[in-house]
Parts: structure tokens; C-alpha cells; sequence
């Protein structure tokens, strides 16, 4: 009898240990049960929210080989990102593309007719960057012209002419791009001279041949320069073996030792 009295409470106390176990499981608040369980079914968060010129910026600088930030820079600045964009000079859409320019990069690039399509339009302004950098050899000469036009750019190389204040401005709101966020510092390769040619040696001078300063001097000074001194003649008729004199009329060079006595 003395065992099952040992039993007993043993007993007793496991049950009691049960009792306040679900005690405690059932004065837990009932939305922290399942809670484990909808965080591991939640799908993961996305980590940014994708934009909607993402794709198209994305494929511009993989097809053209230019870092998708300019794209990006370029398209804030010039259009705070309004594909409905048009400047007070004509310039279209995103990348403001001037209507001479657009049309010479669609037929170029195989785009549609409308400008303000936002693939088309940032693959034209992605292709204009591209060919800005690649005729003047960096990132800031590549935005003034891009911003002022290549002919106008042209002007500033050739003969000083100061860019606009709008392009110098515009340089310096670009400084992600250009890496000078305050002076504007625009280093260049200047362009091919296209007229280098008419300096070139083409023709072989003579000491014969008649100069400017020739055709400026009045005939009967050329005529009076072109007579012997009395020296000379001096010095002709006491030489021992004049030249022979040539017949006018003869179309042959004579020989440095013709008439001379072999």
C-alpha cells in the first residue's frame, strides 16, 4: 500500500504541470499563434519598385555602350522625366531630341515616326550621346554638345565663341556625370581641320615660277629687274666659253655641256 501512496502524488503533479502548461499556451493572445507560420508563407518583399523607363534605359546603354546612370542623368535634367516634353526650341520628349536631329537618328536606328515613344525616344538620345562622345573624347564635351548642338560647340573650338550660359549651366547640374560638380572644366579633342588640305604641299615650287608679289609689281619694274646690270654683261662677253644660245623655237632642255668642245 505504501507505493501506490508514492505513485499518487507523483501523479498528481505531472497532471497539474499539463494543466498549467495549456493554461499559459490559452492566455497567449490568438494573433501571435500563427504568426511563425504567415511570415514563412509571405512572399519576399521586393527590394525597390521597378521603373517603368527601366527596361527601355536598360536595353539604350547595353545596345549604344554607355552607363545607363547618364541615361538617367540626362533624362532628369532635360525633361524631369515628362515624355510629353517640348522645349521652347523644338526639342521632343524624354531625351529632347531637336525634329533635324530625331530624324536623322530614326532613319539611323530603324525608330518609329512618333518621337515622344519613350523607347524610341530614349534609345535616340542614348545614340546621340554615344556619337557626341565618340567625335570629341569625353564626358563633358559630349554633354555641351549634346545640350548646345555640335555646330555650335564647333564654334567654341574653332574660335573661342563662349558656350550659353543654358549649356554652362547645364554642365554643371551634370556634374555626376562630368565629375566637378562646381567649375565646369571642358577638355576637348579638337575636330579634324577640314580645310587642311589647301595648306598641304600639292605642288612642287620653282624658282621660275611667278609669286603674288610678282603679279603686284608693275610691268616695267619686273622688266627693269629682268635686264642684265652692266656687271653681268661685262662678265658674259669676257667669258672664255659663252653659252650657247638656245633656238627659241627648240621644245629639248640642252645638255650642261652642250656647245662646248669635247
Amino acid at each position: 500500500m505504501r507505493p501506490a501512496a508514492i505513485h499518487r502524488p507523483l501523479n498528481l503533479r505531472l497532471r497539474a504541470a499539463s494543466l498549467g502548461a495549456a493554461a499559459l499556451l490559452a492566455a497567449l493572445p490568438i494573433s501571435q499563434a500563427p504568426a511563425l507560420a504567415q511570415e514563412t508563407n509571405q512572399p519576399p518583399a521586393p527590394s525597390a519598385v521597378t521603373h517603368p523607363y527601366a527596361p527601355h534605359v536598360a536595353d539604350a546603354a547595353r545596345r549604344f555602350g554607355i552607363p545607363e546612370a547618364w541615361i538617367w542623368a540626362v533624362m532628369r535634367v532635360e525633361s524631369a522625366g515628362n515624355p510629353r516634353a517640348v522645349s521652347r526650341a523644338g526639342a521632343m520628349g524624354l531625351m529632347q531630341i531637336m525634329p533635324r536631329t530625331w530624324a536623322q537618328l530614326r532613319a539611323r536606328h530603324g525608330l518609329g515616326a512618333d518621337p515622344f515613344d519613350v523607347r524610341d525616344n530614349i534609345t535616340a538620345g542614348a545614340a546621340y550621346l554615344r556619337e557626341m562622345h565618340d567625335r570629341y573624347g569625353n564626358a563633358s564635351a559630349m554633354l555641351a554638345a549634346y545640350n548646345a548642338g555640335p555646330g555650335r560647340y564647333d564654334d567654341y573650338l574653332s574660335r573661342g565663341r563662349p558656350l550659353p550660359a543654358e549649356t554652362v549651366a547645364y554642365l554643371a547640374r551634370l556634374g555626376s556625370i562630368t565629375g566637378n560638380d562646381s567649375v565646369v572644366e571642358v577638355a576637348v579633342v579638337a575636330p579634324p581641320d577640314r580645310f587642311a588640305w589647301r595648306r598641304s604641299a600639292l605642288f612642287v615650287h620653282t624658282s621660275a615660277a611667278t609669286t603674288e608679289a610678282d603679279l603686284a609689281r608693275p610691268k616695267d619694274e619686273i622688266a627693269a629687274a629682268d635686264r642684265p646690270t652692266a656687271q653681268s654683261a661685262v662678265g658674259q662677253l669676257s667669258s672664255p666659253n659663252p653659252p650657247a644660245a638656245t633656238p627659241i623655237d627648240s621644245i629639248f632642255v640642252p645638255r650642261a655641256g652642250a656647245g662646248r668642245p669635247q
